[in-house]
């Protein structure tokens, strides 16, 4: 087909990886109307993408052995690429016939993973991470949510660590400061998501509302169908967690509590950061390999997160 420009884009196996990455996959599909995509993506990763404009193809690696890799490459040798973006860093590129390729290198300390993503195609602006939601996924959600334009405010109680999550009272009582009269989002609902294992948390959100104001959706949505969620809602606050980067992706307005979490080569990616008085070097002083059961953002008050939270919703509203 004249003008066909195939691209092999391989994602990164971990989700969070995934999502910070993904702007540059989101520019290539605006900036070359011509290309047709293959995605690579791990079980967890290759989701993400699913919905992603001239698709045709998304293979998944299961494994990281050199069984699965050979399987790929037998999936994908067939084809002359116009360019092969690996985001993996593997040597996968080399054993392709392709016009182009650009492959991701060794990390840089101290600078953002997104930023680190923009340079594999030497784009002189960082593009943002952006997840492509298809009509068919939104309409999946829409039931779930309230009908009308009334505000909704997601929070994202979990994380994959105990050591960053956010005591679920003070996501509640944020919550109930937020929404009450005369608050920034005075009526909103509140809408929970994450994972199944953040119903406890949940639940402790949905006792501090009034009635019918919470909506539980932990455990209930894929992650694009979460960011088809988030789209929808005015404000997102959560942990350093998967949600939180697919909160920036969704382009909503982002706070994230961080503790033992280096937000500057991770945080959310736009989005408003908000940290206790301990540094990430401080917490490995306590907790060298960041991995103990301390619940580290105990430290962490709800008034420095209300008034990030009310300085970014009153920005916005100038804006």
């Amino acid at each position: 087909m004249a003008g066909r420009f195939p691209i092999l884009y391989l994602a990164e196996a971990d989700a969070e990886d995934a999502v910070l990455s993904s702007g540059v996959l989101a520019y290539l599909v605006e900036a070359m109307p011509q290309a047709r995509f293959t995605v690579v993506g791990s079980p967890t990763s290759a989701p993400l993408f699913a919905d992603t404009p001239r698709l045709d193809r998304l293979l998944v690696l299961e494994k990281e052995s050199k069984l699965e890799w050979l399987g790929l490459w037998n999936q994908v040798r067939a084809e002359t690429w116009g360019c092969v973006v690996d985001m993996r860093g593997s040597a996968l590129s080399t054993k392709l016939k392709r016009q182009k390729r650009a492959v991701r290198g060794e990390d840089e300390p101290g600078v953002h993973k997104v930023e680190l993503a923009a340079r594999v195609l030497q784009l002189e602006e960082t593009p943002g991470p952006r997840l492509f939601v298809s009509e068919p996924t939104r309409a999946k959600v829409e039931a779930l949510l309230p009908a009308g334009d009334g505000p909704l405010l997601a929070i994202g109680p979990g994380s994959a660590w105990m050591g960053r999550r956010w005591p679920a009272e003070r996501f509640a009582n944020l919550a109930v400061t937020l929404t009450s009269p005369g608050g920034p989002l005075a009526g909103a609902h509140v809408v929970v998501i994450g994972e199944e294992s953040d119903r406890d948390a949940a639940h402790t959100i949905r006792l501090a509302l009034p009635r019918h104001h919470t909506i539980e959706l932990q455990g209930k949505l894929t992650p694009l169908q979460a960011v088809a969620v988030l789209q929808r809602c005015n404000l997102y606050v959560g942990n350093d967690s998967l949600w939180t980067h697919l909160a920036t992706a969704a382009g909503t307005p982002v706070v994230a509590g961080y503790g033992p979490s280096d937000d500057v080569e991770r945080g959310p990616w736009g989005g408003l950061v908000v940290r206790g008085p301990r540094s990430v070097e401080e917490f490995r002083k306590i907790d060298p390999r960041l991995n103990q059961a301390i619940e580290h953002m105990n430290e962490l008050p709800t008034e420095r997160m209300l008034r990030a939270v009310k300085k970014l919703l009153a920005e916005r509203a100038l804006a």
